[in-house]
């Protein structure tokens, strides 16, 4: 994915979501660089974390960026980039796999909470990569549902591995990307906020040890995705002689034991 300018703009060191309303997507991406630029030099405001400003949200939210985040409990949102209750809209997964669901909750937030920033936020050494590639590595995928997390990474390795990508880092910068290009595409509500100018795609990455975020991929508001088809009505069940999804290739799920007996 080229990277795309979202014509950043860097607010006073005292400015809020508040203070800014409405929100642009570029003075959203800045409020949030920001933030993580004081959690990382030691200087955090906690800001909107009071009594007063908790009583304020109660009865309404208006999050000014949407982050799509992995489930790592190291990647906390409201901590890495300072900010308080009613400021985020956070959906969380392992390795920021997006299905349905997930997918539902960003259309949410930028179409009825008007939210003018969706952040995919991913980060180094994820363990849902790694998983993936072990899968991949070994021919064998893990049984249950962690399976559906490694499946929805694998086409990251793909494109990796067309890249002669081998670091596990560079995998997680392409997945980042992958993740950003795939919310486009299976959302066409998304795609077409961005269309209009009201929202902003980002994908960044977070290092762990340096608490640190930089961005990997970027689709300004305005810019014109491809277009995802409208969902199509599902059926109530399979095709005849298919009784579930097709691994992946080069992954063989593995068989889960009998049951004792009892």
């Amino acid at each position: 994915m080229t990277q795309v300018g979202l014509g950043r703009v860097d607010p006073s060191p005292a400015a809020s979501p508040g203070d800014l309303d409405p929100l642009a997507p570029g003075q959203a991406l800045a409020e949030l660089h920001a933030g993580n630029h004081r959690f990382v030099t030691g200087v955090p405001r906690h800001p909107n974390q009071d009594a007063g400003h908790r009583a304020a949200v109660a009865d309404g939210q208006h999050p000014f960026a949407v982050i799509v985040g992995c489930s790592d409990s190291r990647l906390a949102a409201e901590i890495i980039f300072d900010r308080g209750l009613g400021d985020l809209f956070v959906v969380r997964t392992a390795g920021h796999t997006v299905g349905p669901e997930v997918l539902g909750s960003v259309e949410y937030a930028v179409t009825v909470l008007g939210t003018p920033l969706v952040v995919v936020l991913g980060h180094d050494s994820c363990g849902a990569v790694q998983a993936a590639r072990a899968a991949v590595s070994t021919g064998t995928a893990p049984v249950g549902h962690l399976r559906a997390v490694v499946d929805a990474v694998v086409p990251s390795l793909r494109r990796a591995a067309e890249r002669g990508v081998e670091d596990i880092n560079g995998i997680v910068d392409i997945h980042i990307a992958q993740t950003v290009e795939a919310m486009l595409a299976d959302s066409f509500v998304l795609a077409a906020e961005v269309t209009a100018g009201r929202c902003a795609v980002v994908g960044m990455s977070y290092r762990l040890s340096a608490g640190g975020v930089r961005t990997v991929a970027a689709v300004p508001a305005g810019f014109a995705p491809a277009v995802a088809a409208a969902p199509a009505v599902p059926s109530a069940a399979a095709p005849a002689g298919q009784d579930g999804p097709t691994p992946p290739p080069g992954v063989t799920p593995a068989t889960p034991a009998a049951p004792a007996a009892a």
